[in-house]
């Protein structure tokens, strides 16, 4: 299993109130899965996304990735788990708008310690593979809102992640650019990449192998593989 949460609860407190999020989720998510999260807004899914992406701790419960006990971790730690083993797609790109394709591509090499000559090379194939070859000098300034997206996957693979985590990947796109993303998901995923995804679209949690809904904290729905 590539991916394990045991009985997750999470709460924050707001003016002294303890306000519940999540309450005892359980998930499972093995190697090669593509999985969609829906829920209403409030339901946890962001938070249930953070958790599963290092960003956040759980309050209590447990979470296995890739067999080790994330809550063990110390900050160091956790920072190396993202860095090598999670690749994360916002919906609004986070790109530096005053860097290029290709070097907003290699920017999480730097972290991990990259060659120059080599950190460039691997951002020039992760372009090509999302299709952006040819745009490697353009700056997101000169590049489609689907184009940036691209970037960000790009930048997201780059590291050869053992996930890929997708918050409303498609939200800023119009629908044909949204579509082609989703084929390009659906590619990564064909090649072995682990997609998780967080959507309200039913139409884009359609093109996932499974889905699960949350609300109120709480996973109410498993429909299962396609």
């Amino acid at each position: 299993m590539l991916l394990e949460l045991k009985d997750i609860y999470k709460d924050y407190l707001q003016d002294k109130l303890v306000i519940p999020v999540l309450k005892n989720v359980s998930l499972a998510v093995e190697e090669g899965d593509y999985l969609a999260i829906m829920g209403p807004s409030g339901s946890g899914k962001t938070t249930l996304m953070n958790i599963v992406g290092c960003l956040d701790k759980p309050t209590s419960g447990t979470y296995l990735l890739d067999g080790e006990d994330i809550a063990k971790m110390n900050d160091k730690q956790l920072s190396n788990v993202r860095l090598n083993k999670i690749g994360f797609v916002f919906q609004n790109f986070n790109l530096l708008a005053t860097q290029s394709a290709l070097d907003n591509v290699a920017l999480p090499l730097i972290y991990a310690g990259v060659k120059k000559a080599e950190r460039r090379e691997k951002a020039r194939i992760a372009l090509e593979r999302v299709g952006l070859g040819e745009r490697v000098n353009f700056k997101p300034t000169q590049l489609s809102g689907g184009q940036k997206q691209r970037v960000a996957i790009a930048r997201a693979m780059v590291n050869s992640p053992k996930i890929l985590l997708a918050d409303e990947p498609t939200g800023a796109l119009d629908s044909k650019s949204g579509d082609s993303i989703m084929e390009l998901f659906s590619s990564l995923n064909n090649d072995g990449v682990t997609v998780i995804m967080i959507t309200h679209s039913r139409e884009i949690a359609d093109c996932a192998k499974k889905c699960i809904f949350i609300k109120d904290g709480i996973i109410e729905e498993d429909t299962g593989r396609i």
